[in-house]
């Protein structure tokens, strides 16, 4: 399996999301984190699986909310560039 860098803009990205749904209820809160891990998870685990964005990055999209994450494929890591809506 190939390392895997999550870009600051990427952390950023998500400490914001986060922080809203926070403000809203701990359990969108709790259930932002769960899916944001599975999919950083998948992206490790199956790279190749996910479709190119127009910006030439892979996409993941999330699940149950309205973001994805972009992230680079390396020959020696992958690289998570940045989580939007």
């Amino acid at each position: 399996m190939k390392r895997l860098i999550i870009h600051p803009r990427a952390a950023k990205d998500a400490k914001e999301v986060v922080a809203k749904y926070a403000d809203l209820s701990n359990e969108l809160f709790e259930q932002f984190w769960d899916e944001i891990d599975d999919a950083v998870d998948y992206i490790e685990l199956y790279p190749g699986h996910h479709h190119y964005d127009p910006c030439g990055l892979r996409r993941s999209n999330l699940k149950k909310f309205p973001y994805h994450i972009l992230f680079e494929e390396r020959i020696e890591y992958n690289r998570i560039i940045v989580i939007r809506h």
